[in-house]
C-alpha cells in the first residue's frame, strides 16, 4: 500500500463491465471482530477501505476475499502487522481522490484546497455523514464491538467521475 493507491477501474470479476462509477465499502474500528453481517452488507462492492482500528490482520485478509483492501492504522494499530498500516492514505477512484485517517481531530490540511472529494475517518464510534466547503465528511461508524450504545453500521460510497460522492450509512445490526 503505497501514498497513492489507484484503483482498478474494470473493478475487478464481479464486475465484469465497467460502468464508470464505483461502490466502494466503508468500514472503520472492527477491533479484531469481523461480524458475520459484513460480508452480505459488502456484496458487490468494487473496494473496501477500512479507517482503522483494524485490530487482526486477519480481518483484512478476510475483507480481501470480497473486493481489493486499502487499509491504514488507527490507535489500537500498535502491534504486529497492523501497526505497518500507514497512519493516513489516499486513493483515487474515478478521478476523484478520497483521503483516509482514522480520527478527524488530527487533519492537519484543508481538503478543499487539496482538491479532495471526500475525507474518510473512523475513531469515534458514531456514524457522520456532512459536506464543508464542497467535501464530503464521513465517518461509517464501527462496525466492530457495539460501545456506547451507539448502532453498529459501515457505509457505502458511490464514486463518479465528475460528480459529488455519495455517501450512505449501513446498519447492520439492529440496536
Amino acid at each position: 500500500m503505497g501514498v497513492l493507491s489507484q484503483a482498478n477501474p474494470a473493478g475487478g470479476a464481479a464486475n465484469a463491465a465497467y460502468s464508470g462509477q464505483m461502490k466502494l465499502g466503508i468500514i472503520s474500528d472492527t477491533h479484531g471482530l469481523l461480524r458475520p453481517e459484513i460480508t452480505p452488507a459488502l456484496a458487490g462492492v468494487d473496494h473496501i477501505l477500512h479507517l482503522g482500528d483494524v485490530g487482526k490482520v486477519s480481518i483484512l485478509r478476510e475483507l480481501e476475499k470480497i473486493a481489493p483492501v486499502t487499509a491504514i492504522r488507527g490507535n489500537v494499530d500498535r502491534d504486529g502487522p497492523c501497526a505497518e498500516l500507514p497512519e493516513t492514505e489516499v486513493v483515487l477512484f474515478e478521478g476523484r481522490y478520497l483521503y483516509l485517517l482514522h480520527d478527524l481531530k488530527t487533519l492537519h490540511l484543508d481538503p478543499a484546497a487539496a482538491k479532495f472529494a471526500a475525507v474518510l475517518s473512523g475513531h469515534t464510534h458514531a456514524p457522520n455523514v456532512y459536506r464543508r466547503k464542497g467535501v464530503l465528511y464521513f465517518n461509517p461508524g464501527s462496525c466492530g464491538p457495539r460501545r456506547f450504545n451507539l448502532p453498529v453500521t459501515i457505509g457505502l460510497l458511490e464514486v463518479e467521475a465528475g460528480q459529488e460522492v455519495e455517501a450512505q450509512l449501513v446498519q447492520i445490526v439492529p440496536q
